[in-house]
């Protein structure tokens, strides 16, 4: 297979390139991965000659170039289809395909009010109301999922699926903001993200890149 190469933002804060790279991680993908530092003056430029969009992530595959986490998921899913990265029930990959989607497009005032910084710990900033709504829409999400497939596994339907990438994220949000007090379904979810080898890769990536900063 032609080699893929990955172009992430900084790991400590850029939540669309976890997405994109917790998805090739968890499908077994043989990639390279390439950082291109954020908020620089020379960023978008450096962006631009990588990424159609001028932004991060963006997955090269040959004369491939994918530049949305979601796609780019649905690339792996494509290329790795016996890593099953969406359910194989119907009903459950609809639900995964929406509450995906949920996620990729909504959820602004969280976004907004707690960007992503994965390095950081209990920072107790401030959750206005819109912040709170979007945290009790997204627990309402998790507990519904896991109701449903507890008995497969500890992810949202059971196996590790596409949906639990683009959740990823939240969860860090959630231990860097918090702690956020969540139903115990939702929290054991939580716990179970965020004990994944990759995502505690991603985390001392993080880690030792905010050190090296200049």
């Amino acid at each position: 297979m032609t080699e893929m190469t990955l172009y992430i933002g900084d790991r400590n804060l850029s939540s669309w390139s976890l997405r994109a790279w917790l998805v090739l991680k968890q499908a077994g993908a043989a990639f390279r991965e390439q950082v291109m530092r954020l908020d620089r003056p020379d960023t978008r430029d450096a962006l631009r000659r990588v990424s159609p969009s001028g932004l991060a992530p963006c997955l090269a595959h040959g004369d491939v170039r994918i530049w949305d986490s979601l796609a780019i998921a649905e690339y792996a899913n494509e290329l790795f289809p016996e890593k099953a990265l969406w359910p194989a029930d119907r009903a459950a990959r609809a639900l995964a395909r929406a509450v995906s989607a949920e996620m990729h497009s909504g959820f602004a005032e969280l976004r907004r009010f707690w960007p992503m910084n994965f390095a950081r710990r209990d920072m107790r900033h401030l959750c206005p109301p819109p912040v709170r709504r979007d945290i009790d829409r997204i627990a309402a999400i998790w507990t519904e999922c896991r109701e449903k497939h507890a008995d497969a596994g500890p992810f949202l339907f059971g196996a590790f699926s596409i949906a639990d990438a683009m959740y990823a994220p939240v969860v860090s949000r959630f231990m860097t903001y918090g702690p956020v007090e969540l139903p115990p379904l939702a929290a054991d979810y939580a716990r179970a993200i965020f004990d994944l080898p990759a995502m505690r890769e991603w985390g001392e990536a993080a880690k030792a890149e905010v050190a090296g900063s200049p």
